[in-house]
């Protein structure tokens, strides 16, 4: 009796979920092609792809309730509770969240890569190293004297930063120098 009750509301969700997974197909396709042009780290369209895949879901558990026939003043209320927990919760936790975001943005349209040696203009702490990796949080700088050093994805996009040597890891490699 239950599924003859909400046999149409499982139709529309059926659909929404096929709807969603042939985005998902698409968008992936569109960033793996995106990221192979510019030569990003495989690692990086991983990761990318996942945010995608998030994000739908989260759009699927937004539309699915009507589907059901939630009222909207329903869901408002569920989600304005929810949402004052969780915002209280994400201001505790703020940078790490803006070090996603800057992690999102460095993907699309950072214009160094690994392997390139750059120079952080930070007045407090100058830096200059090979990008060794470049992660959700943060990016991997292997500095002249061998020591790794991590530097938040925020702080990439708030400082001057100069491409010194594009591919120089190659060129460290060449020299039979261990970066480890």
């Amino acid at each position: 009796m239950f599924f003859l009750n909400y046999q149409q509301g499982f139709i529309y969700t059926g659909f929404l979920l096929i709807f969603l997974l042939i985005i998902r197909f698409f968008v992936n396709k569109v960033i793996s092609k995106v990221s192979r042009k510019k030569g990003i780290n495989i690692a990086r369209i991983h990761l990318m792809q996942r945010y995608v895949s998030v994000a739908l879901v989260i759009i699927a558990l937004l539309i699915i309730p009507f589907n059901f026939g939630t009222e909207a003043k329903d869901l408002i209320l569920l989600f304005s509770s929810v949402f004052a927990v969780i915002g209280i919760g994400l201001f505790a936790i703020w940078s790490i969240l803006s070090n996603i975001t800057s992690g999102i943005i460095m993907f699309f349209s950072f214009p160094y890569k690994v392997g390139d040696k750059i120079q952080i203009h930070d007045k407090d702490f100058p830096l200059e190293g090979i990008i060794e990796d470049i992660r959700a949080f943060q990016l991997h700088l292997r500095i002249e004297n061998g020591d790794l050093v991590t530097y938040p994805n925020n702080l990439m996009l708030q400082r001057a930063v100069t491409l010194i040597k594009k591919d120089a890891i190659d060129e460290l490699f060449e020299d039979n120098t261990d970066m480890v």
